[in-house]
C-alpha cells in the first residue's frame, strides 16, 4: 500500500458549496456563506463532499492543504452549518427504534431471505461489481477504525477498555501487516484496485460518502458520543454475516487469496467484537451514563438507514447493469507499490 505523506489530490468539486470549499483550501477564493448549507440536499453530492474536504483534515488531509486548516475557525464554522443540515436530516429520517434493546434485537437476527448487497454479491455478482464495491468502500476501509478512535477520550472505565481492546484488534493486534486498513489494500491489489489513500473519492457516490461522514460526525462531536457507540455496535453485529457472504463472493469470482483472507478475517474478529462491545462497551457506558441509550439506539438506526440508501444505490445500478460509480473504473488499474 502506497503512503503518500502528502496526502490524496483535491476532488473535482461537486457543486457551489464543495467548489467554494475547496477553493479555500487551495487559497484561491472565500468559504461559502454558512446559511448556503441549507439550500442544499443533506445527502446530496455537494454537501457531502464539501463535509467530507472539512473532516478529511482531521485525518491525512490533502496534498498542498496546509495542515493548519484543520482547526481554521472560519472553515469550522462552515463545517458546523454542514453537519447541522445532515445531523438534522438524519433525526428526521430515521426510523429509531422505541428502545435500544429493540434496535440491537432487529440486527442481531438474520433474515430468513436476504435481499442486500452482500447476498446479491454472494449469489450473482461478477467481478467487475466486486471491485466497485470495494472502490467504494475505500474511503473508509483505508482507514479503518480511526475515525471510531475519537470516541476513546470520551469513554472511560469498561466501556473504554473494552473499546480499547477492540480497535487494537482492528490495529492488527500491534502487527502492521495485520491492520485491517493493510488488509483491504491488500485487497485492492488482488482486484487489480489502485490501493492509493483516496484514490476513488472522484469516484465514489454520495451515498457511500454519507456513510463515511456520519462516521466522522459521531466520532468528533463528544455530544455524539452514545450515537457512536451505536453505529460501532451495529457495525460489528451485522460484519460477521456480511462478510461471510463477501468471501464466498470473492471465492466464487476467484478474486485472489488476499480478497479472500480480508472478508474471512472479519468473519471470525467480528463475532468476537460483537459480544465485547454488547455486553461491555454498550453495557459500561449505560453503567456509568443511562440517558445516552437513546442515543445509542439512534447510532444503530442511522447506521441501517444510510447503509440501505447505499445498498439501494448500488443495487439499482448493478441490476440495470451500470454501473455504481460516478466515473467507472478501467478493466485494470496500476497498483501502487508498497
Amino acid at each position: 500500500m502506497a503512503h503518500d505523506l502528502a496526502g490524496p489530490p483535491l476532488p473535482v468539486p461537486r457543486g457551489p458549496l464543495s467548489e467554494a470549499v475547496r477553493a479555500y483550501l487551495e487559497d484561491a477564493g472565500p468559504l461559502p456563506a454558512a446559511e448556503a448549507a441549507a439550500s442544499v440536499s443533506p445527502y446530496g453530492d455537494d454537501l457531502q463532499l464539501a463535509l467530507y474536504l472539512c473532516y478529511e483534515l482531521h485525518y491525512r488531509g490533502f496534498a498542498g492543504v496546509s495542515p493548519d486548516r484543520e482547526w481554521d475557525p472560519a472553515l469550522l464554522r462552515v463545517r458546523a452549518a454542514l453537519e447541522d443540515r445532515f445531523l438534522t436530516a438524519l433525526r428526521a429520517d430515521t426510523p429509531v427504534h422505541a428502545s435500544l434493546d429493540d434496535a440491537l434485537a432487529e440486527i442481531l437476527v438474520e433474515p430468513v431471505e436476504g435481499t442486500g448487497v452482500s447476498h446479491f454479491l454472494a449469489a450473482e455478482g461478477e467481478a467487475w461489481q466486486l471491485r466497485e464495491y470495494a472502490a467504494q468502500r475505500s474511503l473508509y476501509h483505508l482507514k479503518e477504525a480511526d475515525p471510531h478512535a475519537w470516541v476513546l477520550p470520551r469513554l472511560w472505565g469498561r466501556a473504554k477498555a473494552a473499546m480499547a481492546a477492540v480497535e487494537f484488534d482492528e490495529y492488527g493486534g500491534g502487527r502492521a501487516e495485520r491492520v485491517h486498513a493493510r488488509l483491504f489494500a491488500d485487497l485492492m491489489e488482488d482486484l487489480g484496485l489502485d490501493t492509493g489513500y483516496g484514490r476513488y473519492l472522484d469516484a465514489t457516490c454520495a451515498q457511500a460518502l454519507a456513510v463515511v461522514n456520519m462516521m466522522s460526525l459521531f466520532g468528533l462531536h463528544r455530544s455524539l458520543r452514545g450515537a457512536l457507540v451505536g453505529h460501532f455496535a451495529a457495525v460489528e453485529i451485522t460484519s460477521s454475516p456480511g462478510s461471510r457472504r463477501l468471501a464466498q463472493a470473492m471465492r466464487r469470482a476467484d478474486a485472489g487469496p488476499a480478497a479472500v483472507h480480508f472478508y474471512d478475517e472479519h468473519v471470525e474478529a467480528d463475532a468476537v467484537h460483537e459480544q465485547v462491545v454488547r455486553h461491555e462497551v454498550i453495557a459500561g457506558l449505560l453503567e456509568e451514563e443511562p440517558h445516552l441509550a437513546a442515543d445509542i439506539a439512534f447510532g444503530v438506526d442511522a447506521t441501517g438507514m444510510l447503509e440501505d440508501r447505499l445498498g439501494e444505490r448500488l443495487l439499482a445500478a448493478w441490476r440495470s447493469g451500470g454501473s455504481s460509480l460516478r466515473i467507472p473504473l478501467p478493466e485494470r488499474e496500476t497498483v501502487r507499490a508498497s
